[in-house]
């Protein structure tokens, strides 16, 4: 057996793991009794940190005991992950955590302080896409008319980042790499300065989150061609994904996902997931979400198991031809 392989039937083991004995989940209603401690791997005050609290205080409401934020920053989201994998799988420990440390950062960095069997998966919650912006200088309209120009001038336009791994870089590194398309790689110190970069055309597209890109695509100062996940954005529903457009199967979006250390009892997973799942279905919540630019998500432990094998496959092989490397 591979070792890819046998990192597979790894993970999807600790999914079916977490999904036997869920009916004793339900029996047993001692959890949590004392509060829970989130991990959130991203400085106070970003969106990720929104995110947390937000979800942090419906478990809290569903669950009956304080969900205490724990903000862990530093080394792209994993020094929080290695918070968490060294914890006590008693479920009073968890984590939520995005692509680009589960999916990305293991792939770019120098060894991580954690590997994906160090956790067992409870539910994805929400994703996060990004909307492909271009400057209003740039000669297209859409999606296609712009691949078409930009191959007509190759090496002639740039796009920017925040930073070399983050999703709104791969969402970019990942069409340009889809639709052949030969341009500069200008990654900045941070989603400011590469929007700032982008609105004085110093360079001519940025993947930008939908919360940041939905005012300046009001207001006139960019130009969107698509969205970058694989179903429309509630908050953008008119705005067509790169996977409609001719590119079948594009997927690229922060996607959180709550972790528990490995070996936390089945049916204390299997308790959180259902939480998780209930808060999604809350009308407000969803409104919330919505004005944040995130589309719930939701399901089993088992199938996010599957999503995390299948963003790090991806993630592994787009690295690998492109050759990105973080200096």
């Amino acid at each position: 057996m591979s070792k890819l392989n046998r990192r597979h039937v790894l993970v999807h083991g600790l999914a079916a793991a977490a999904l036997m004995g869920s009916g004793a989940a339900f029996a047993q209603d001692d959890y949590p009794s004392k509060p829970v401690r989130l991990i959130s791997p991203w400085p106070v005050g970003g969106s990720a940190d929104v995110t947390t609290r937000l979800v942090g205080d419906r478990l809290a409401a569903l669950l009956g005991q304080p969900f205490v934020v724990d903000a862990r920053g530093g080394a792209a989201g994993t020094i929080g992950f290695g918070v968490v994998a060294r914890s006590s799988p008693d479920g009073y420990t968890l984590l939520l955590g995005t692509n680009s440390t589960y999916g990305i950062a293991p792939h770019l960095l120098p060894p991580t302080p954690y590997k994906i069997s160090d956790f067992a998966p409870v539910a994805l919650v929400a994703a996060n896409p990004q909307i492909i912006c271009i400057h209003p200088s740039v000669p297209a309209k859409d999606l296609p008319s712009f691949i078409a120009h930009v191959r007509a001038h190759p090496g002639r336009y740039s796009y920017g980042s925040g930073g070399k791994g983050g999703t709104s870089h791969m969402a970019s590194v990942l069409l340009a790499t889809t639709a052949g398309l030969n341009m500069l790689d200008v990654p900045y110190r941070g989603t400011g300065p590469s929007l700032q970069a982008l609105l004085a055309g110093e360079v001519q597209m940025v993947a930008l989150d939908v919360a940041v890109a939905k005012p300046l695509i009001e207001a006139g100062k960019v130009r969107a061609l698509a969205v970058s996940s694989s179903r429309r954005s509630p908050a953008m529903p008119d705005l067509p994904t790169i996977s409609e457009l001719g590119y079948p199967g594009f997927d690229s979006a922060t996607v959180y996902a709550l972790f528990a250390p490995a070996g936390t009892p089945a049916n204390i997973v299997a308790k959180l997931n259902r939480a998780i799942n209930e808060m999604l279905r809350q009308p407000d919540l969803r409104e919330r979400f919505i004005a944040l630019g995130l589309d719930g998500m939701g399901g089993t432990p088992e199938e996010m198991a599957r999503y995390i094998n299948a963003e790090s496959d991806k993630w592994r092989d787009v690295i690998a031809r492109t050759g990105i490397k973080i200096e």
